[in-house]
């Protein structure tokens, strides 16, 4: 469970990560069966006493000590859930996909707003030093003019006999489908690198061709492809394209996510990168998971008339992580939170409003609808 990995590192002394400036306490947890359950959830988690064990969500948002709440509920819950942490005060940390659909997540930033209430999506990749460090590669231009990332996060499983036709990995009262629980990993590695690396005024929505192979059980998306084509790219474009260099150039990304075939089909990582972030100065690549990576190289491209020659020129880079990983985006939360910003710089409302898009595009193009409660802007609304 999500959930459980993210407590684990909230209680982690945070100076294994060199963080000096934030810690963590837990100072609640909800389950919606019951509060023994959410009592055993503390336990095994190891939270040091005083934690409060709730067995509603609604006895939760109502503890004065609690300042953020954690939402890692199935993605047809996010919404309610969030709604209701948000109406009752509560700062939001609300795990990915955000919403089930983009409607639904911009309804959740126009509440936040109204209360001046800090809310983000939960995509902790973004956070990890590892994403960072790229971003910045990209940023500073030594990767040249970006012009295709291909992304995937796949799991080879027998669909039939791991999930049947109630794992809310499959099941569409859930909104299951690997789209919204895998496929938004390699989407965020195409937004990272072509989208966020922009200045705000210069990032343009992608255009989306999708395709979608339904689970034959439940209708859910069990293989997702999607070619986005981003108008402006980083880096320069052609010489004597547009206006010249400084003009914008578009780029390609591919986001793949399947269930049935694995990006690293051995377990041993083999297959090598799981994200290639392809410039005119190289490529970059990632080893996967795109989830978890801690590995990444850049490639030198070789000028014309040079390649072949004179061997390979590979930066390697290791980026350890001395947990699970989760804490790095309760760091941002927290800093946000003390520094009474209401959303976070590196997973703004509009970047994860324009993904719900993008996703809501794919979706209608696969013919993938989720049941109409769970994609519905009413609150509150019982599922």
């Amino acid at each position: 469970m999500i959930a459980d990995l993210f407590v684990k590192d909230l209680i982690l002394d945070p100076s294994t990560r060199n963080v000096s400036d934030i810690k963590h306490e837990v100072k609640a947890v909800a389950s919606s069966s019951s509060a023994d359950r959410a009592k055993e959830f503390l336990q095994e988690c190891k939270v040091p006493e005083g934690a409060a064990a709730y067995g509603s969500y609604e006895d939760l948002v109502k503890d004065k000590n609690v300042d953020i709440v954690y939402v890692a509920t199935p993605h047809s819950h996010h919404y309610q859930n969030t709604m209701l942490c948000l109406e009752a005060g509560k700062h939001v940390l609300c795990e990915k996909a955000f919403t089930t659909n983009a409607a639904q997540a911009r309804k959740l930033i126009e509440t936040a707003k109204a209360k001046n209430l800090f809310l983000m999506e939960a995509v902790w990749t973004r956070f990890f030093p590892l994403s960072i460090q790229i971003r910045k590669f990209i940023q500073d231009g030594k990767l040249g003019a970006v012009h295709r990332v291909i992304a995937d996060n796949s799991f080879g499983d027998n669909v039939e006999e791991k999930y049947g036709t109630t794992h809310r990995m499959i099941n569409m009262d859930l909104a299951g489908g690997c789209l919204l629980d895998l496929g938004i990993y390699s989407l965020t590695w195409l937004f990272q690198t072509l989208y966020h690396t922009l200045p705000p005024p210069a990032r343009q929505t992608p255009k989306v061709v999708a395709a979608i192979t339904p689970y034959h059980a439940t209708g859910a998306d069990e293989m997702t492809s999607m070619i986005l084509t981003f108008p402006s790219a980083p880096g320069p474009a052609p010489a004597g394209s547009h206006d010249g260099n400084n003009a914008a150039h578009p780029a390609h990304g591919i986001a793949l996510t399947n269930l049935r075939v694995a990006t690293d089909p051995d377990g041993f990582n083999t297959c090598k990168p799981a994200i290639r972030i392809q410039g005119t100065n190289g490529e970059i690549q990632v080893d996967g998971p795109a989830f978890r990576p801690v590995t990444w190289r850049f490639i030198k491209a070789k000028a014309q008339g040079q390649k072949g020659t004179g061997g390979p020129e590979v930066e390697e880079h290791e980026c350890p992580i001395p947990g699970h990983g989760m804490f790095w985006e309760a760091d941002e939360c927290g800093r946000c939170v003390r520094d009474g910003k209401t959303e976070s710089e590196g997973m703004g409302w509009e970047e994860s409003v324009v993904i719900m898009d993008v996703m809501d595009e794919v979706r209608a193009q696969g013919g993938v609808r989720y049941p109409s409660r769970i994609e519905s802007l009413e609150y509150p609304l019982a599922l």
